[in-house]
Parts: C-alpha cells; sequence; structure tokens
C-alpha cells in the first residue's frame, strides 16, 4: 500500500445511534475503494468492523473498529463508533481522534439518543460534524421531519447538499446541489445514472441550492463579495465555502445514503475527498504543557496511542494517531509517560479483522502496531529529544457497579488478568479492589457493558465468576466530646502487660483552636498540648493526635503504640466496621509499670479507650454523597424529579438546553446502583447522566439503625 501525504488523508467517525447503519455504510466505503470484492452483512456475520465474537452474538457493534478506504488519491481512514450507549467509550475515543464526524441519522425514527450523545460529543470536541441522512428506502422514511429536527435540536446551519427525490421503498434517486444533477440507481446500487434535474423538482432545487450558496458564502468574506457580485457561486467556490463552514462549525451539511442497497456511497466519498478538511487543515493539537503540534511530516517524530484491542494468533495490537513526522518501520521511540524504549516493529493499515503492511506512516495518518512492550492506551511515543506528551482521552464517569468474585479461589489470579485485558480494551471500565470493603469492584456504563464484560469471562475465557451487591463505602464519625479511660492488665508468670490511658476525643474541624478545657459529669479537665500529630487519612479525613502527658505518667515513647491502636480502630470503626475519620485525640493521662509496661500493653489500653469514648462521643455514619448532572427530555422532566426524590436526591437547580432539560442535584451512592437502568426505563431511553463523588454526609437516623443493625447480625454469624 503506497505512502500517503498529510495533505492526502481524511480521518472520518462514523457515529450515531444503534441501527443507524454505521457499519453498513463502512463496509460500503471498503468496497468502493476497492478494499474487499464483496460487501459483508450484518446478519451473515461477515463486516470488517463487526467481527468480535462478543459483536456476532449480540449482532451491534461493542468496539469501535479502525479501518480505511483509497479514493481517487486519498486514504480515508475510518473511525466506526459503537451506537449502543453502555459502549460509549469506544464513541469518545473515536470522534475525539477523528478530524470530522459523519453522523448518521435513522430517516425511520428521526433524532434518537445515541445520536444526541454523539452530537454533545462532536461539540465538545469541537470537530466538524456532517449528517447523513439514512435509511431512506424504507416505509416510515421522513426525511423532511429528520432535517427539522436536526436543526431544532442541533443547530440552525444544518444545510442540505442532497436530498431524496422518491424517499420510501421505492428510493432510487437524490438531488445533489453542489453538482445540480440528479442520481439514479439501478435496484442492485450499482453505478447511477447522473442526469439533468428533472422538471417538476427544479423550483425545489434551485430554492434549496440558493439556501446552500449562501451558507456557504457566509463563511468568507471574499466569497460573500463574489455572491454579492454574481449572485451565485461555482462549484469550486461553494467547496471552498463549505470547506470552510465545516472546519469552524458555522455549517452542518447533510447528504443522503441507502447504506444497505449501497446507494449514495460513491457521491458521499467524493464530498469527503474534496469538502472535508485533511489533517493539516485542522486546528494543531495541544500537548499537556500547551504546546501547539502541528502534522508535519518533516516535524519530531511523535504518535499517540488511542485504541488497544487483543487479537486471535496476534496478540495486543494498538492502533495510533501519527501526531508528527514519518515513522517506519525499526525505528525506535521512546514511551513518553515510563521512558521505555519501544521498537515499531511492523506498522499495519487496518481494516477491522484485515490488516496491509506499509513501510511507513505520515503525519496525520491512522495505523496499529504490534509487541510493544511497555505502551498503552494514552500513551505518546516520541523520537529521542523530543517530549510531547499529549493529552489523555476523558472518558466519562462511570454509571454503574457491581462486584465480582471467582466462583473458584484457583481462577482469582486469572480473573484479575482477564478483566485487566478487557479494561485495556474498554477503559471504560474501572477495576477498583477495595480493602475497605474486601470485594472487587467493577464500575462501568450500565448493566448491559457489564453483562458483556461477564460474557467474555464466560465464553472467551472460560472463568467462573459472579456478580454481587456492590457494598457502599460508609465513614464513621463523631459529632461531640467524649472521654473514656482504660487500665489493660494482664498477668500470666514472668512479666505482664500493664497501661493505662485517659483520653478525650472530638470531632476534627479545619481551623479548630487547640485543645483546652472540658467537662464531664460535672468535673472538669484541662489539656496543655505537648505534641501534635496529624495524619492523613487513605480513606479521607483526619486524624489529630495531641500527647498532653505532664509529669511523665506516660512515657512518650509510647504514644506511637497509642496511635497505632487508634489507628486499627479508626480502620474498623465501632459502628458497622467502616473506615472513621475527622476526630482529634488528647491522651492527658494514664498510668505505667516499670517492669510490666510495654508497647503492645499501651496500643491495647489506646484501642479500648478510643472505642468506649467514641460510642459515648453522638457516632455518626456517613454516606458517599455523588454530585448528579441529568440531561433529560422536557416531556419526562416529571417523572425523573419524582424519581430522585424518591432517591432521596436534592435537586440543586435546573437549566435547558436545545429541548432538554439539566437537573442537578446531590444523591447517596446507595440510591444510584441502578439509576442508569431506571432513568433509561423512565424516558425511553433519551435521558443520560454523569455523576462524581461530591463529599460524605450523615445518613438519617433509621437508615444508620438498619446499618447497625445488619452489621451485628453479620458479626454474629461469622462468630
Amino acid at each position: 500500500m503506497k505512502v500517503y501525504k498529510t495533505k492526502d488523508i481524511r480521518n472520518i467517525a462514523l457515529a450515531g445511534h444503534a441501527g443507524s447503519g454505521k457499519s453498513t455504510l463502512a463496509e460500503n466505503m471498503a468496497f468502493e475503494g476497492k478494499k474487499i470484492q464483496r460487501r459483508g452483512s450484518i446478519d451473515a456475520k461477515t463486516t470488517l468492523s463487526d467481527y468480535k465474537p462478543v459483536e456476532h452474538e449480540q449482532e451491534s457493534s461493542v468496539y469501535s473498529a479502525v479501518m480505511h478506504t483509497e479514493w481517487e488519491n486519498t486514504k480515508i481512514n475510518i473511525l466506526d463508533a459503537p451506537g449502543a450507549l453502555d459502549f460509549i467509550g469506544g464513541a469518545v475515543s473515536s470522534i475525539s481522534i477523528a478530524d470530522t464526524t459523519l453522523l448518521l441519522l435513522n430517516t425511520q425514527n428521526g433524532i434518537e439518543v445515541g445520536s444526541e450523545i454523539h452530537w454533545r460529543l462532536a461539540e465538545k470536541f469541537n470537530k466538524p460534524v456532517i449528517i447523513v441522512a439514512n435509511h431512506l428506502n424504507h416505509d416510515k422514511t421522513n426525511f423532511e421531519k429528520t432535517i427539522e429536527l436536526a436543526k431544532e435540536q442541533f443547530s440552525g446551519t444544518v444545510t442540505i447538499v442532497q436530498y431524496p427525490v422518491n424517499q420510501g421503498p421505492e428510493f432510487n434517486s437524490i438531488i445533489d446541489l453542489i453538482t445540480g444533477k440528479m442520481y439514479k440507481w439501478a435496484a442492485d446500487g450499482s453505478n447511477p445514472e447522473v442526469v439533468d434535474i428533472p422538471a417538476e423538482e427544479k423550483d425545489k432545487a434551485d430554492e434549496l441550492r440558493m439556501a446552500l450558496i449562501e451558507s456557504a458564502a457566509e463563511n468568507d468574506e471574499s466569497l460573500m463579495e463574489t455572491f454579492f457580485e454574481n449572485e451565485t457561486l461555482t462549484e469550486d467556490e461553494m467547496r471552498d465555502g463549505i470547506l470552510k463552514g465545516i472546519l469552524n462549525r458555522g455549517m452542518f451539511p447533510v447528504l443522503c445514503t441507502a447504506a444497505k442497497q449501497n446507494m449514495g456511497t460513491p457521491r458521499l466519498l467524493d464530498f469527503i475527498k474534496n469538502a472535508l478538511p485533511s489533517p493539516e487543515e485542522m486546528p494543531a493539537v495541544k500537548t499537556v504543557d500547551d504546546t501547539e503540534v502541528k502534522p508535519d511530516a518533516a516535524g519530531p517524530k511523535s504518535l499517540f496511542v488511542f485504541k488497544t484491542s487483543v487479537e486471535e494468533h496476534l496478540g495486543e495490537v494498538l492502533y495510533f494517531k501519527m501526531m508528527s513526522g514519518e515513522i517506519s518501520e525499526s525505528d525506535d521511540l521512546i514511551n513518553q509517560s515510563n521512558q521505555n524504549k519501544e521498537r515499531i516493529s511492523q506498522i499495519f493499515a487496518s481494516n477491522g479483522k484485515t490488516r496491509e503492511n506499509v513501510n511507513s506512516i505520515v503525519a496525520g495518518d491512522i495505523g496499529a502496531t504490534v509487541k510493544l512492550k511497555s505502551t498503552s492506551n494514552g500513551d505518546t511515543l516520541n523520537e529521542k529529544g523530543c517530549e510531547f506528551k499529549f493529552k489523555d482521552i476523558q472518558y466519562p464517569n462511570p454509571k454503574f457497579r457491581k462486584a465480582i468474585r471467582a466462583l473458584s479461589e484457583s481462577d482469582e489470579e486469572k480473573l484479575g488478568e482477564y478483566l485487566h485485558r478487557l479494561r485495556d480494551e474498554d477503559p471504560t471500565y474501572i477495576l477498583e479492589y477495595s480493602k475497605e470493603l474486601k470485594q472487587l469492584i467493577i464500575h462501568g456504563q450500565g448493566d448491559h457493558h457489564l453483562n458483556t464484560l461477564k460474557w467474555h469471562l464466560d465464553n472467551i475465557f472460560k472463568v467462573e465468576a459472579e456478580f454481587i451487591a456492590p457494598k457502599i463505602p460508609y465513614r464513621e464519625t463523631i459529632t461531640k466530646s467524649a472521654q473514656a479511660d482504660y487500665r489493660h492488665k494482664k498477668q500470666s508468670g514472668g512479666a505482664g502487660q500493664f497501661g493505662e490511658v485517659h483520653m478525650i476525643i472530638e470531632p476534627f474541624e479545619e481551623g479548630k483552636a487547640k485543645p483546652g478545657t472540658y467537662k464531664f459529669n460535672g468535673k472538669e479537665i484541662t489539656v496543655n498540648v505537648r505534641d501534635e500529630d496529624v495524619i492523613d487519612l487513605k480513606w479521607g479525613g483526619k486524624l489529630v493526635f495531641y500527647n498532653c502527658i505532664v509529669g511523665g505518667v506516660i512515657d512518650k515513647n509510647y504514644m506511637p503504640a497509642i496511635i497505632k491502636g487508634l489507628m486499627e480502630k479508626m480502620e474498623n470503626g465501632p459502628l458497622t466496621g467502616s473506615y472513621a475519620r475527622d476526630i482529634r485525640v488528647m491522651i492527658y493521662d494514664g498510668k505505667m509499670h516499670d517492669v510490666d509496661s510495654n508497647e503492645i500493653s499501651f496500643k491495647i489500653a489506646g484501642s479500648k479507650a478510643f472505642s468506649d469514648a467514641f460510642k459515648k462521643a453522638g457516632p455518626k455514619i456517613l454516606e458517599p454523597i455523588y454530585n448528579l448532572e441529568v440531561m433529560v427530555p422536557s416531556e419526562s422532566m416529571g417523572d425523573v424529579m419524582s424519581d430522585l426524590q424518591g432517591r432521596r436526591a436534592i435537586i440543586l437547580g435546573m437549566s435547558s438546553a436545545k429541548g432538554f432539560e439539566v437537573i442537578k442535584a446531590k444523591i447517596p451512592l446507595a440510591e444510584v446502583t441502578k439509576y442508569a437502568t431506571a432513568l433509561s426505563s423512565i424516558s425511553g431511553g433519551r435521558a443520560t447522566f454523569e455523576m462524581e463523588f461530591a463529599e460524605y454526609a450523615p445518613v438519617p437516623g433509621d437508615i444508620q439503625t438498619e446499618l447497625i443493625k445488619t452489621h451485628e447480625a453479620e458479626e454474629e454469624e461469622e462468630n
């Protein structure tokens, strides 16, 4: 395969709701570019892009696929993104890496939720979008309604470039407003007949063409002057204006296809070649230190890895975009994240499950390689002396969590290995072993997302595992001061054990004055701080320890042992066994024995005194609270609000955005375990949400009582 120059490369992402026809269109593009001899189909499980066993099982895309075709001396890289929201990670990486997004709309159904989400992703990454109106050959097709909705929900500058003459089951013709011709296909979708626009379509075509010309002219002052002078633009001038409009997101052109019949693909490829930007026409990409990097083939060698896939008989395949320079086989590069050297042994141009060897690849192009030792998603590889580090792709926060465990102890190590492999292929899986909860937690985008992971374990890796309910990482703290003392005394022949500790505990608050005088049961206790030890707890919050001993009643050397006893109780709180946090402890009195006192004695005495004081200090269980942002269609607003209130959510505010209402709230983690499924049911799949940890807050009294009872019952059962 030839090496293409940067100016002759186009990078596109195929986006849209599941079932919009992305994989079929990608197949057509490969066929028209003569990369394959015959078109595969989803029904026959023979497409280039949906080639993984799980995709055959589900008959839909689970992973993004990297493909390419060649068209009139132009290489078109195609990133086919999954449409299902549970597999949003593939769409995020595809849209962020590609230069232009082709958003497919199923004209039977109008604007579907996946299309809305992918539109917002393109907006987030500031990527140009062209709209492909697909499925024009179905009886429920409504092109006009679909474009009307697109203008309402996406942008008023959605602009028709092509429109169908006879949408529906008899569809076979489109009017192209750039060429001013009608394209008419035979039933098999073969090369269309190109004819003049029929008389009955002339007025409509002229009106739409003038709207297209005006829209193109608005993107360039010189074109606007030309338009005013001539009252029209030439075909080349139109393309120039359309390109500028696409680049600055001032125009979103609409083209037409019936992908299943391969109608419209060659003309779409013409448009991609002639009207879409090459990598060198796109804005420069910024590194983590805001250095701008243009895709210059003569620049330093630098590539960014955006996708990993484990392929049968080949192992780990890493897909990358060449950000600068040109690499060849046997080049040595340095991983900017870990400074390890990597040799590029082979370079491929991929077409899903098939690959072509290429000798080199230039800036702006997309390729793949294998057998890298210590490189993964998000890594930058540079030639020696170059220190570019490109920003990681930001994936959505997880929305669903389950605990998982192997059914056999002998499979535990394998389970961990395979979960990490699946996470490499799909970075939206988050793995977390919680020492606190004693559970391996899998975070994902939804129930279907996690069930797909389980499918791989069952069918590919043959590891028996089960999902179980994930525990909530509660915290324990106190709300008032309390005093306790404890004497540990043990005599069993020979040296004994003796340690006595008197302590006061109280809530920790930032900026609080140092301890002074306290009153318990009518008795005043004044403490004088000698030493302060502030411990930042790894699970959040603080333990502040004050040595207030006077007169040497406890040797200073025993203070670390007392702290160790306190930390054991902080790690296993007295109420539910959860981590404790935000407590100040004052050791103000005690006793020791010249012979029998030792570290273990004071560790035990400190631990017991702390437990007694904790239970008298207004103990409180805290639960994790998350910031929640829900984007919901206006018609579902009331039902979503009612559901949130039933989940103990606190509504913080609301706003509107293009037909959607945005609800901001705080919600306990315990109440969102299955929220993704519930929200989808309430909104017909159209609502989406994001969540991130906010804080810990006290649980209501009735829930605290229930949690303590449950913990006590579990302890009795274990004993």
